[in-house]
């Protein structure tokens, strides 16, 4: 079973218990508790800033920026081991975390290293 689009992990657990309920009052029965990994966490956010991805691409290792080919810069992150899609706009998206904490720590470090970087334009 796949479980896509859930809030939190939280919801995730919840859900699937739901399912096996479901499933047991229509007769199918479930030997065993079911195991539950989560693969992907995907989580948007906004940084508040306007961020110069020329300057990010050009002093951030591990990043692309090919504007014609797509409008945000892609940064690869070690740890948490994810993948950052960082916009001009400040918006962002973090795919590839195995937990929410995952996803807090990347997008705080990934403020830092931007803010330090001096490559952030407060709102």
């Amino acid at each position: 079973m796949v479980c896509t689009g859930a809030k939190s992990e939280k919801q995730v657990y919840k859900t699937v218990k739901s399912i096996i309920r479901t499933l047991k009052k229509y007769g199918i029965v479930i030997e065993k508790e079911p195991e539950i990994t989560i693969q992907n966490v995907v989580a948007s956010g906004n940084l508040h800033a306007e961020v110069n991805l020329e300057k990010v691409a050009y002093l951030l290792e591990n990043s692309m920026y090919e504007p014609e080919q797509f409008p945000g810069l892609i940064y690869r992150m070690d740890d948490p081991r994810v993948v950052l899609l960082i916009f001009s706009s400040g918006k962002l998206v973090c795919t590839g975390a195995k937990r929410e904490e995952e996803v807090k720590r990347a997008v705080g470090k990934m403020y830092e290293k931007l803010r330090n970087l001096g490559v952030l334009y407060e709102e």
